[in-house]
């Protein structure tokens, strides 16, 4: 189903014309609610870089400042485990009907049944957000727009958001693996994956899986601001292994990966 950049010909087309004319109209109303659309109907949608920087009034400088903030994660030492090089951070909010958007306390991070196999129930103790993370405006402007996506999947007045900042860094003599899980769901209502940056790797292949098995997109984000979003209770999703390029320096993939559930 894919061509060169991952993404079948028609439905690229189809999403390039919506954008164009939400983008000239100066309106991001009809984008979201074509992309809620899409995740509502057929389980995900992939928003490129110009249509969601109009969505979080980002523009090229907002990116590089935030972009900045994956200088400074920790390691990940359950993805270590299984031979990955893997820097994340963890962090949590409370998203209400209103756009309102507070910060919860820290907390351990644990995933229910039936999602990911390998952390089922598993309590994981990762790093907080920094201070500067979280007071990020285009981090509030981006879970709010995932909270007008989600609310054509469930009819609430307040999401838990969870935020990931994740870097994987890609060696020649190491593993690189962005979901060690493999296939996976998180266990969530909503779940998108902000392409910040590559450098320096091949592959990572963002791939999802309708609840049979069955593949129903795939799509290499390689630009920044590219928005992978999809229904975690109807799909499935896992990410191939990243390589780098010139093997004689370490490449890396920079992701933020935002969940929302419905209190």
């Amino acid at each position: 189903m894919d061509d060169d950049n991952g993404v079948a010909p028609a439905v690229r087309d189809r999403e390039a014309q919506v954008d164009a004319g939400s983008l000239a109209a100066g309106d991001a109303r009809p984008l979201v609610q074509a992309v809620r659309g899409d995740v509502t109907g057929r389980g995900w949608h992939l928003m490129p870089p110009a249509a969601v920087s109009q969505c979080v009034s980002a523009d090229p400088a907002v990116w590089e400042r935030f972009a900045a903030h994956w200088e400074d994660l920790a390691t990940d030492p359950y993805a270590a485990e299984k031979g990955t090089r893997r820097l994340r951070r963890y962090g949590r909010f409370l998203l209400s009907r209103a756009g309102e958007v507070t910060p919860l306390d820290h907390e351990t991070f644990v995933q229910p049944e039936n999602s990911n196999p390998l952390y089922v129930d598993v309590e994981r103790h990762f790093e907080p957000l920094t201070e500067a993370f979280r007071a990020e405006p285009v981090l509030y402007a981006l879970i709010r727009l995932l909270g007008d996506v989600a609310g054509g999947l469930d009819d609430t007045d307040e999401w838990i958001v969870r935020v990931h900042p994740f870097r994987v860094v890609a060696r020649a003599d190491g593993l690189a693996q962005p979901t060690p899980e493999g296939r996976h769901k998180d266990g969530v209502t909503l779940v998108s994956s902000l392409l910040i940056g590559r450098e320096n790797v091949t592959g990572g292949r963002s791939t999802v899986y309708d609840a049979d098995g069955r593949e129903i997109a795939g799509v290499t984000l390689s630009e920044r601001g590219t928005l992978l979003l999809s229904d975690d209770r109807a799909t499935w999703h896992a990410v191939s292994p990243v390589h780098p390029q010139d093997t004689g320096r370490p490449g890396h993939r920079d992701v933020l990966v935002t969940t929302l559930t419905a209190r």
